[in-house]
């Protein structure tokens, strides 16, 4: 029987397989760790920047603590400062995740396709033009950064209460940061089942909560490690596939027949030779 704690470690488990299918593919796996790497370098120097002058950023946006004792002015700026950081982390790897995937789109899509190979009964490739579907990709990321973006807002205004802005705060930042990852993670499996809607993903995922975070919280912690992001990439686009597959029903395969129905292109069979049982002699 399906338990939260075995759900966690299944979703675990996919990130875990989705590295075994790339590192198998060594090749690949440098091509899905390029887009990374470049998005990585430019993440990571404007992280630099914004550590590098918290203290005066905190001390700019909050003039009316400078009359106050040295203790709660610190106090505040510092905290100011965690929701900050904490808040551009939160964007930087959902944006991350955006950016990564409109570069590296060709080879995750060769990643999820080898995937789906490997596991069988993949539906058919998606006939949607690529424009169309690059413009949905772009339109998509650019709708889960506002929301990163909204929810940074209401953590920083957070930010200010004592204790709950340095313990809550960072918890409720990863747990929403990470199910804006996933919600980007399996977007190449839902499309190809020709589920291209946002709330189409939400609502699978919302049915499997555990699972979800087993595999998007390790996930959204390693990409906010930037050396570490580089190679974790590509098997997080892997495990996307595998834990997409985990959630949704699976797809009909057409030569096997639904229980209780007779088997397709059956040809017809001949009748019983000798006389009908009714027959006298």
């Amino acid at each position: 029987m399906s338990t939260p704690i075995s759900d966690t470690f299944s979703g675990l488990g996919a990130l875990l397989r989705g590295l075994g299918t790339v590192l198998r593919k060594p090749k690949l796996f440098l091509l899905g760790a390029t887009p990374p790497l470049v998005t990585s370098v430019l993440f990571l120097v404007a992280l630099i920047a914004l550590i590098g002058r918290i203290e005066d950023i905190t001390a700019w946006m909050t003039p009316f603590a400078d009359g106050w004792t040295e203790a709660w002015t610190t106090t505040l700026r510092v905290a100011l400062g965690i929701a900050l950081v904490v808040g551009a982390v939160l964007v930087m790897v959902v944006g991350f995740t955006g950016v990564t995937l409109a570069l590296g789109s060709p080879i995750y899509d060769k990643i999820a396709e080898d995937v789906e190979d490997v596991l069988g009964n993949a539906p058919p490739e998606s006939e949607e033009p690529l424009v169309a579907s690059a413009v949905r990709g772009v339109r998509q990321s650019l709708t889960l950064v506002l929301i990163s973006v909204v929810v940074t807002v209401l953590l920083f205004a957070a930010g200010f209460i004592p204790i709950i802005g340095q313990t809550v705060v960072p918890v409720v930042s990863v747990l929403i940061g990470a199910w804006l990852l996933c919600t980007e993670l399996v977007g190449a499996a839902f499309e190809r089942r020709g589920m291209r809607k946002l709330r189409d993903r939400r609502r699978h995922m919302a049915n499997h909560k555990a699972r979800v975070l087993g595999f998007s919280v390790p996930c959204f912690l390693l990409l906010a490690i930037p050396g570490v992001a580089v190679a974790v990439f590509p098997a997080a686009a892997a495990g996307g596939t595998i834990l997409a597959r985990q959630i949704l029903p699976p797809v009909p395969n057409p030569g096997r027949p639904e229980p209780g129905m007779p088997p397709q292109n059956t040809p017809p069979q001949p009748p019983p030779a000798g006389p009908p049982q009714n027959w006298r002699a």
